[in-house]
């Protein structure tokens, strides 16, 4: 068949003609956002979201079920060409071996629509011409093969929300294409598993059309024979960071065929192996904290005991930036761990921990973006009510329960009296369970907020957030009583032709409407400020709540993924593809070109370009 193939019926995806002309999948006035992690429904629904999986996941683990079904042991071969048979699946064209290969690594995509699409339509295009920081140039492909890194959608796997933050921009990328098709395989993340991967297998592992890639996925993880003694392997650590059994015994058999290959072809077996999750990272950075939890014992047992230390590349997403650590063999060679998890999620911080040397002896070799601008970024969690107005929503109304659960008739007391006024809340808090209860739940949510890897930090920083929020409703409520009582104490007006006087006695109906609007207006700005500059302080100075204090930012920009080629000698190069600022606006393809559907309409943004010059192993 040498016609174009068009998208088939995955659930979620439209049948488009494949004749080259536009047809925009999304309307433009209404694309995905950045998820907004400090809205009020969000925060609440996340929170059931991860409930519910810790709770009834780790006991209802998909992965066994993968194991059980027949034919998925398979070991997908790329040292030969696909072609389609007569009922138009991909199968292998022994015929025609492969000399060389091309991969697109993404991870954690499906976020916003301009921070995805940017991607999607750089991975789709034919070719891209790429700079790197010495000023040079370098021609490069695209994939022969995608391979999605984990997180496929944010915040959470709906079939609607794959579809509108993931396929659409894929598909408005890149709808159809011409055999031999570029194949796609995903692995999943923990935002997939929230739903115990139903939508995840719906997509992924049905043996459908991804847009223009065909999905020939069996299970969520896999092993890719390459050319030239490479392989691809992808395992899926679920919810809880583990491998589990069925998936060990499955590369076994992987790793037996190694050895048969090295045995019968006389070649040299290599390993490029992707996790989910960076459990390097996690392991320099949290191992202290909880090694039970975050240590390499896993990664190690599988690299070590089954794959024999051929592994000469880790990569991972989780993180939303690019940092690589690379350590130099005995024999001369490299070996690398690249964390790009910048598919289309908010940025993470490049700054905040120390991993500049981690187990192992790897060392830090470049950051995307640097250390300095992600100092620079973090600034703009001083003006989180702005970035976050919805959160005020919550602080807002949270001040305003505690002041009216307390009622301290303070008033009458000014700024010279500070210490009487709070004398007097104290002992109208004491002597009233109901406020006792609200001053603990303010005090005690932002406690809980606070990040549980160090229990020191939990407990000293914990407390003085806390009781920021709690002195912040204090002043407040007493600003806004005694304007009422003190400053209006009655207002006289009138009404039809009757006059009218309202009196802002304590507790009389005006002056609590006045306070209660005065108190909520006064939390949802200044409970917003606390948490912004909480945040602030956490991450540019003691280095806690690295993800925190990004995803209140929800920056698109600074995305990155990876570009992967075999060539016909047996190297391996990697090249680091980086864009600083994604577009805010598109446009339709200019008539008769070909390529992705929508093309950048934004003098802003900026091309991709190589993070650092092309990695040669």
């Amino acid at each position: 068949m040498e016609n174009q193939r068009e998208p088939s019926s995955t659930p979620g995806v439209s049948d488009h003609g494949g004749n080259g002309q536009t047809h925009p999948t999304v309307d433009l006035n209404t694309r995905a956002k950045m998820v907004g992690w400090y809205d009020p429904g969000q925060l609440v629904q996340t929170a059931q979201q991860v409930l519910i999986s810790t709770i009834f996941g780790r006991h209802s683990d998909h992965r066994l079920m993968e194991s059980l079904v027949a034919g998925s042991d398979t070991i997908y071969d790329y040292t030969f060409y696909y072609k389609e048979d007569r009922q138009g699946q991909d199968i292998v064209d022994e015929k025609r071996p492969r000399q060389e290969i091309w991969i697109d690594y993404v991870a954690d995509t499906g976020d916003g629509w301009n921070s995805t699409y940017t991607v999607a339509s750089c991975v789709s295009q034919p070719q891209l011409t790429l700079n790197d920081p010495d000023g040079n140039q370098h021609q490069t492909k695209q994939g022969d093969l995608l391979v999605f890194g984990g997180d496929e959608v944010y915040p959470t796997p709906s079939r609607k929300l794959y579809n509108e933050r993931l396929i659409q921009p894929y598909e408005t990328a890149l709808r159809c294409t011409p055999p031999p098709h570029p194949h796609v395989f995903a692995i999943p993340g923990n935002h997939d598993w929230y739903d115990s991967l139903v939508s995840f297998t719906r997509l992924f592992i049905s043996k459908h059309w991804f847009a223009g890639w065909w999905a020939p996925q069996s299970r969520s993880y896999f092993a890719l024979k390459l050319p030239h003694g490479w392989w691809l392997l992808s395992t899926d650590v679920q919810l809880g960071s583990d491998i589990d059994e069925p998936q060990v015994g499955y590369f076994r058999k992987v790793a037996e065929q190694m050895r048969l290959q090295e045995t019968q072809e006389k070649t040299r077996v290599r390993i490029i192996l992707c996790n989910a999750e960076p459990h390097w990272i996690y392991a320099k950075t949290y191992g202290k904290y909880d090694s039970a939890v975050y240590n390499e014992n896993n990664f190690a047992f599988l690299e070590d005991k089954v794959l024999g230390r051929k592994v000469t590349v880790f990569l991972a997403g989780d993180l939303h930036h690019y940092r690589r650590h690379e350590v130099k063999e005995k024999d001369g060679t490299t070996r690398e761990k690249i964390t790009a998890g910048g598919g289309g999620a908010f940025l993470h911080p490049t700054h905040g921990s120390d991993v500049s040397m981690l187990n192992g002896g790897y060392t830090l070799q470049s950051s995307f973006p640097d250390v300095t601008t992600s100092k620079k970024l973090c600034r703009y969690n001083l003006i989180f009510p702005f970035l976050n107005p919805k959160f005020g929503l919550l602080t807002g109304l949270l001040y305003m329960l505690t002041s009216w659960a307390v009622m301290a008739d303070i008033g009458h007391y000014g700024m010279s009296q500070t210490g009487t006024a709070m004398n007097r809340a104290f002992h109208d808090t004491l002597i009233s369970p109901v406020a006792v209860f609200w001053v603990l739940a303010l005090f005690g949510g932002f406690w809980l907020f606070t990040d549980t890897h160090s229990k020191w930090y939990r407990r000293i920083a914990g407390f003085l957030h806390g009781f920021a929020h709690v002195i912040a409703t204090f002043f407040i409520g007493w600003s806004a009583t005694y304007l009422g009582v003190s400053v209006l104490v009655s207002w006289k007006f009138h009404l039809l032709g009757h006059p009218y006087t309202w009196s802002f006695d304590f507790k009389h109906s005006p002056q609590l409407i006045l306070a209660g609007a005065l108190i909520f207006i006064g939390g949802w700005i200044i409970g917003s400020f606390i948490m912004g500059v909480y945040l602030w302080v956490s991450l540019n100075i003691f280095g806690r709540h690295t993800n925190e204090a990004f995803s209140s930012l929800a920056i698109p920009d600074w995305k990155n993924f990876l570009r992967l080629r075999i060539d016909t000698s047996g190297n391996l190069t990697i090249y680091p593809i980086g864009i600083r600022r994604v577009a805010r606006n598109w446009k339709a393809r200019p008539a008769g070109e070909t390529g992705p559907e929508l093309v950048p309409d934004d003098p802003q943004a900026t091309p991709p370009e190589l993070i650092e010059p092309p990695i040669i192993l």
